[in-house]
């Protein structure tokens, strides 16, 4: 069958003309778009729920069965982008030391053990910037939310402290200074980073 004798020189430059103009349309549409948006960088400064037992043995016995998070009534739990292992970012939402540590409870490996008390948790440790912290214009609001009584200022020298073996790493200090201040002054180190003893 031939072409279409209404169809004649006209019509086709004229959808050729259309198809050019459309394919070039796009061609723009896509060549201004944003690009996609990069995936946030993996981040290394997570802690380990309360409880959690020694890193390599933690990382055997965890099933990433997601019940600890579910069992958290602050949703503090979250999980590592590298290979689904619960984690805590403080600046977020820190662990708040419940009476009764749900997530410990939900934990049927024994990669979280019971703890005595929220004094015996130990997930990381406090470290104060002192360039950046406004303890010595009056802010202290870190010490007053500080669960364990780790915080004090040191008013001879006008100065935040942390009494190490108090602080149990729950970020709640990191979350009040982020709340408060326009730097972050204060921030959890977790266990895993400190020095052996530490």
């Amino acid at each position: 069958m031939g072409t279409d004798p209404k169809y004649g020189r006209r019509n086709f430059l004229k959808d050729s003309a259309f198809s050019f103009v459309k394919t070039a349309q796009e061609f723009i549409k896509h060549r201004d778009a944003p690009p996609d948006q990069a995936p946030p960088p993996v981040r290394h400064d997570w802690l380990r729920p309360p409880g959690a037992v020694e890193e390599a043995l933690f990382l055997e016995r965890c099933t990433r069965c997601n019940d600890c998070a579910k069992a958290c009534p602050y949703q503090s739990i979250q999980f590592d982008r590298r290979d689904g292992s619960p984690v805590i970012f403080p600046d977020q939402v820190p662990c708040h030391l419940c009476d009764d540590f749900p997530c410990i409870a939900a934990c049927a490996t024994e990669a979280l053990l019971s703890v005595d008390g929220p004094g015996e948790v130990r997930m990381g440790l406090a470290v104060v910037s002192h360039r950046l912290c406004t303890a010595g214009q009056g802010c202290h609001a870190c010490v007053s939310q500080c669960p364990t009584q780790a915080l004090s200022m040191d008013f001879s020298a006008m100065r935040l402290q942390v009494t190490e073996n108090r602080c149990v790493g729950c970020g709640l200090c990191e979350q009040v200074c982020r709340t408060v201040n326009d730097k972050i002054a204060i921030r959890v180190t977790p266990a895993r980073l400190l020095p052996a003893g530490g």
